[in-house]
């Protein structure tokens, strides 16, 4: 994608501060976080959303979140995190590149879907 600004931090057209990258996917800081420690680990390959990957991606996702689990300590989430991947508009997506969100280094709070309903 030519416009997608994940696919120009990937390829360093935008500068970003990566605290992890390797062949599959990086790992930056989020610009807005919502969390003490907030960033967003982002595949090098274009996807808009989970449903543009095929089931061969599957291993690009469990090297990502593996790779982020031996990360805990040096992201500073090892008292724990959360990922969330939102999709599309009613998901609260705001980017249209596929893209993990890990939260932490601080009790993140308990949102009780219910009241959506």
């Amino acid at each position: 994608m030519t416009n997608c600004i994940f696919c120009k931090i990937g390829k360093g057209l935008i500068p970003s501060t990566k605290v992890f990258e390797d062949e599959y996917f990086f790992i930056i800081e989020d610009i807005a976080p919502m969390a003490a420690v907030h960033y967003l680990a982002i595949p090098k390959r274009h996807y808009a959303g989970l449903s543009d990957m095929q089931a061969s991606d599957g291993d690009m996702l469990g090297h990502m979140f593996s790779t982020i689990g031996m990360l805990e300590k040096q992201l500073g989430v090892s008292g724990g995190y959360r990922l969330v991947i939102n999709q599309g508009d009613d998901g609260g997506q705001t980017v249209g590149h596929l893209h993990v969100h890990i939260m932490g280094g601080q009790k993140l709070p308990f949102h009780d879907l219910k009241e959506l309903r």
